[in-house]
């Protein structure tokens, strides 16, 4: 015959089971998500795991001695795991709760005391039959008055709770009946406890602490999916906040400042008022990034925007255009006013800017134009004002109005066309390449190539001071397959000199990549220079893509059946992330640097980039991160599972001769 086997006994040993699987999904979901307060409630769980475990082992009885020292064990054992099962579920809500860890010593002395009470407890009366009274009162009465106190503490607290979710409410209605249950526990046995009905009254409350606290780790689980559901909702919010602004300063990005300044025009002509549009460029921010370093010209950015938005002049539109340039808009009724607007902006961009303890000084150049005056189209009148803009910075001069006469600036652009077409002519133009650093391996995984103006007279000039006149010109297609073929050419001189071939990653435009004859060309280059298809890359933009997104899904498919690489650039940036990321078959995305600038400090951007990190391997889609520059940002990266890295703090975009060096070495 079969002996019996206790019904408590194995109830527990069932209990320490599901408990223990819970704690590994919490091990899970605090390794994957990092959440802190995931850690406390997953040691929590696996203390009442231990609880139960060692309850399987003691007699169901709860007012008996002790008959041996291995049951002294399993009794203190189970007293400590239920008391530190408590600790870390309230240390678990008050981090899930304020975003932050309790303090070193509370929780040093809090757990030592913890501890020490369940071992001393079950010690005292231990193997005295005869002080049931005190032996009980000390191992349960005295427990449940304790954990009566806990319960009620976190009930307290999660009631004051300003914004409280639905598990947050659920678990406030549990936290009470449990300490009703406790209250109620402890003064009965009081009074009870040598009572000969005692016994089944106290099994019964096992069975109900047993299904009450199953019940609390699902609760604790439905925290957890409503934590993570809200994290992808925010995730969401924050990456269609980014679309529609700039992502370093909050100002409005190169798109809505379109839509925006046609709202603001539609409105003010409803209203017979009149608006003035000012583009403000910063000078010589380079220079400021070069001394004062990224960092800082970060921060002076958005301060400018800060300073901008709040402005007493009430703007109707503010928008960073591109680098350090920024539009601003108000409404007006008299002319005498627009006047005094230019030394306004002045004065808050002169302004000195605190960095690093160090007091940084600017200026700016300000052109303008006004509405309806000046045309009644946002784009031409953004053109107007960015002659203005240029005709000041040309002539030195801090402000300058659009006047008709300023159309010379077309002249302007025939002298830079011929002057640009000579260049390409006499191949000025270099190309200094940045390491890509692949996490898995520590090694080179490919380069990115950036283009540089070798002017005879001004020197080595950045895509700032030519990109601009290209794109005016319509000369992105001849310059894009120049720069390719720069490309293609250097990859065949490192195979003859190292025998080494890496990947090169080319940007290429709206306009390129809309071209027909696009693969072909590349074909041609390939063939011209014996380069495998698969050591080139080519990088387009979310809005190069949206131009027209069936010409270019078609182009894509073309050159991945070539085995060319084609990877996103600046993703995160254009109003298409994720909208359309699912449809683009591309190899590749690269999160935009202003993503990665904060994610070391900004729990929210870390959250974007870890939720763009799993929604692209979620796709079969490889991740670089763009803009690293120090090493607490490249470890987060490597946590968080990104494939590849760019930036400072990899190195600096090399000329052909340095990158040489990293070919020889063949990191």
């Amino acid at each position: 015959m079969f002996a019996s086997v206790d019904p408590v006994a194995f109830l527990f040993a069932t209990q320490a089971i599901v408990f223990a699987v819970l704690s590994f999904v919490f091990f899970m979901y605090a390794r994957a998500y990092h959440r802190e307060y995931a850690k406390y409630w997953l040691l929590s769980l696996t203390a009442l795991s231990g609880y139960f475990a060692s309850g399987a082992m003691l007699p169901s009885t709860t007012i008996s001695s002790v008959s041996s020292y291995f049951q002294l064990f399993y009794l203190q054992f189970q007293q400590v795991s239920f008391y530190l099962f408590l600790v870390f579920f309230l240390f678990g809500l008050y981090c899930a709760k304020s975003g932050k860890h309790p303090k070193s010593k509370i929780m040093v002395v809090t757990i030592t005391f913890a501890a020490l009470l369940g071992l001393s407890t079950p010690l005292v009366y231990a193997f005295d039959q005869f002080n049931v009274f005190n032996r009980f009162f000390l191992q349960h009465g005295l427990q449940s008055f304790i954990f009566a106190g806990g319960f009620l503490l976190a009930s307290v607290y999660l009631l004051r709770d300003q914004k409280p979710h639905f598990s947050s409410k659920i678990l406030l209605v549990f936290c009470f009946i449990l300490v009703i249950r406790y209250v109620f526990y402890a003064f009965v046995s009081m009074l009870s406890v040598q009572e000969l009905w005692f016994s089944a009254f106290t099994l019964s409350l096992l069975y109900f602490d047993i299904a009450a606290f199953s019940v609390l780790g699902f609760i604790l689980l439905i925290w957890l999916q409503g934590d993570e559901r809200s994290m992808v909702v925010h995730a969401l919010n924050r990456a269609q906040y980014l679309g529609h602004h700039d992502s370093l300063t909050g100002a409005l990005n190169r798109v809505q400042v379109i839509e925006k300044l046609s709202e603001v025009m539609i409105t003010a002509r409803q209203q017979s008022h009149q608006l003035a549009i000012f583009l403000i460029d910063i000078k010589q921010f380079k220079f400021v990034n070069d001394t004062y370093g990224l960092k800082a010209g970060d921060f002076i950015l958005g301060e400018i925007a800060k300073r901008l938005n709040h402005s007493i002049l009430q703007p109707k539109a503010v928008g960073r255009l591109s680098g350090d340039s920024f539009m601003f808009v108000i409404e007006y009724q008299r002319l005498p006013t627009i006047a005094r607007v230019p030394e306004h902006l002045h004065q808050l961009i002169n302004r000195s800017y605190l960095c690093d303890n160090q007091k940084v000084t600017i200026q700016a150049s300000i052109g303008f134009c006004t509405f309806p005056d000046d045309g009644d189209h946002a784009e031409t009148l953004l053109q107007r004002a960015n002659l203005a803009l240029h005709h000041a910075e040309t002539n030195n001069m801090p402000t300058v109005a659009f006047e008709p006469g300023m159309q010379a600036e077309g002249r302007r652009l025939l002298l830079k066309e011929k002057e640009l077409k000579a260049a390409i002519s006499n191949d000025e133009f270099v190309l200094h390449f940045q390491p890509q650093l692949n996490l898995l391996t520590n090694r080179l995984e490919g380069v990115e190539a950036l283009a540089r103006w070798q002017h005879p007279e001004k020197g080595l000039l950045s895509p700032a001071h030519f990109l601009y006149d290209i794109d005016a010109l319509n000369m992105n297609s001849e310059f894009d397959n120049y720069i390719l073929n720069k490309a293609c050419c250097a990859n065949a001189r490192w195979y003859k000199a190292f025998k080494r071939r890496v990947v090169i990653a080319v940007n290429i435009t709206a306009v390129e990549f809309q071209d027909p004859n696009l693969v072909t060309n590349i074909q041609h280059l390939l063939l011209a220079n014996n380069l495998p298809s698969k050591y080139l890359e080519l990088e387009i933009t979310e809005n190069v893509v949206m131009t027209d997104i069936d010409t270019a899904m078609d182009t894509i498919t073309k050159l991945q059946s070539m085995g060319i690489r084609v990877s996103i650039d600046d993703f995160g940036t254009g109003y298409s992330s994720l909208a359309y990321l699912r449809k683009l078959p591309i190899d590749k995305i690269k999160i935009d640097r202003g993503f990665i600038t904060e994610v070391a400090t900004n729990d929210s951007d870390m959250t974007i980039v870890d939720s763009m990190i799993k929604l692209s391997h979620g796709l079969g889609k490889r991740v670089l991160a763009e803009g690293v520059e120090n090493k607490n940002q490249l470890n987060i990266l490597r946590n968080l599972g990104c494939d590849a890295v760019q930036g400072f703090f990899i190195d600096k975009p090399l000329s052909e001769e340095k990158i040489a060096t990293y070919l020889a070495k063949k990191v």
